[in-house]
């Protein structure tokens, strides 16, 4: 597990402007959606105001479920997905791959530093 400070902030990493991707990269604490099977379903929730950049940045171009593709990465590990709208929080979270929680050593309730770039707009 990586011990990290809890907090969630959010930090960009390039300038926030048409020409340059949206990258923003912060400290989340895993978590198991209650719905489903806790060792197969597990999220981090993005900073509300990433979430609020990433929202305007995409406009309209929404996959299904509102989604919207990224490329994460945590530690060493670099993958393609889809960041998913909260049902109340206003904020996206990010399913973490059971092979990623592995690769780095991750468990429930453990806090990472996640870079998320937002792609395919």
């Amino acid at each position: 597990m990586i011990a990290r400070r809890a907090a969630v902030t959010a930090r960009k990493v390039r300038p926030s402007c048409d020409a340059q991707p949206v990258v923003v990269v912060f400290d989340a604490r895993l978590w198991a959606w209650d719905a489903r099977r806790p060792d197969s379903w597990t999220f981090v929730s993005l900073p509300a105001d990433a979430s609020e950049e990433i929202r305007d940045r995409a406009g309209g171009s929404r996959r299904g479920f509102g989604s919207l593709r990224v490329r994460v990465t945590i530690g060493d590990t670099t993958w393609t997905t889809s960041i998913f709208p909260s049902g109340g929080a206003g904020a996206y979270v990010l399913p973490i791959k059971r092979h990623v929680r592995d690769a780095e050593g991750l468990d429930v309730g453990g806090v990472a530093t996640v870079a998320v770039e937002l792609i395919e707009l």
